[in-house]
């Protein structure tokens, strides 16, 4: 996510409507010296970023809005394929010693589990943990003995609020969430697992949110 930087004529419009509201896009041009077409593409940017609002037959005026609404309004429209990042996965025949390997080396909460290149469940530290615990020899288990299965994945797809994907992560007390693409076949749907969206994700989307204020 990119910091919006706006440009010196745009700083102008702000400060003319802030003077003058309403004002029109006629009376903006005119002051700046520019033509209606010039200014289309500025009054675009200020009014989607919310900054301000366009009255039909009236002008622009400053948006109503507090800062903080702004803010707010800005989160809810970033998605998880704007912060997701990329998951790792292994075949579900993959040893519980090597799938510990794997969640360290990589320095994971959670490895996704695949089977033929599908998403069939998930493993995360608290299940090998339990594992361990219960004396079981991870040299030969399978991870899918004790992973969680399909359909009991909670999962989220590129175009989903990253809002709402932290609120699930919250809810279901997970440290992250596969982000999935839906693939159809004869016998119904199956998933890829394309990236995934994690506590990390969200604080450092936070991070940047706090730097671009």
């Amino acid at each position: 996510m990119k910091k919006i930087n706006l440009s010196t004529r745009q700083k102008d419009i702000i400060e003319l409507v802030k003077a003058n509201q309403p004002i029109t896009s006629e009376q903006l041009a005119s002051k700046i010296g520019v033509t209606r077409a010039a200014l289309r593409p500025d009054l675009a940017i200020l009014t989607m970023t919310g900054i301000l609002e366009a009255r039909p037959k009236v002008g622009y005026i400053c948006s109503q809005k507090s800062s903080s609404s702004l803010i707010y309004d800005y989160i809810r429209k970033i998605k998880v394929k704007d912060v997701m990042t990329k998951p790792v996965t292994i075949d579900e025949q993959t040893t519980v010693y090597n799938a510990i390997v794997n969640l360290f080396l990589n320095d994971v909460g959670t490895i996704f589990i695949e089977n033929n290149g599908y998403l069939v469940g998930a493993v995360s530290r608290k299940d090998f943990l339990k594992t361990a615990i219960g004396g079981t020899d991870i040299n030969k288990v399978p991870v899918g003995i004790i992973m969680t299965r399909m359909p009991n994945i909670v999962f989220v797809e590129p175009e989903d609020s990253a809002y709402e994907a932290a609120k699930k992560i919250i809810e279901r007390e997970v440290d992250s969430l596969p982000v999935i693409e839906r693939i159809s076949e004869g016998n119904g749907d199956k998933v890829k697992v394309i990236g995934k969206l994690s506590k990390t994700n969200i604080t450092r989307l936070f991070l940047k949110l706090s730097e671009n204020t």
